[in-house]
């Protein structure tokens, strides 16, 4: 499938199954809406996912708590990278440039 070169942003964890469901590997960012270093990550996103052709979503757990336990998110932002529906990597160290959202799907990616 077409990779989306805007983030996508699923509003539950059915709409975030889908999306894992229709792309073979996904950057997903867990945000929440208060938190400023989750919303300076926003462009960063928007910007890796056109450079790296790489589908994103950004998920704000808040409707759904019961993801914050399935994804085991622990603080905001957390990046975990996903391929073929199971985790394979994951970045939970605040703020990230996109020099460094790139290292780390570069590290994590073939």
């Amino acid at each position: 499938m077409r990779l989306s070169q805007k983030p996508l942003r699923p509003g539950d964890r059915a709409a975030l199954e889908s999306v894992l469901a229709d792309h073979d590997e996904v950057l997903v960012e867990f945000y929440t809406k208060g938190c400023s270093m989750c919303q300076a990550m926003e462009p960063v996103l928007g910007n890796v996912a056109r450079a790296r052709d790489v589908t994103v979503a950004m998920v704000n757990p808040e409707h759904d708590m019961e993801l914050v336990e399935e994804w085991n998110v622990r603080s905001v932002p957390t990046l975990v990278l996903v391929r073929d529906g199971e985790e394979i990597a994951r970045k939970a160290e605040g703020f990230q440039g996109a020099s460094d959202v790139v290292a780390f799907l570069d590290e994590h990616t073939a």
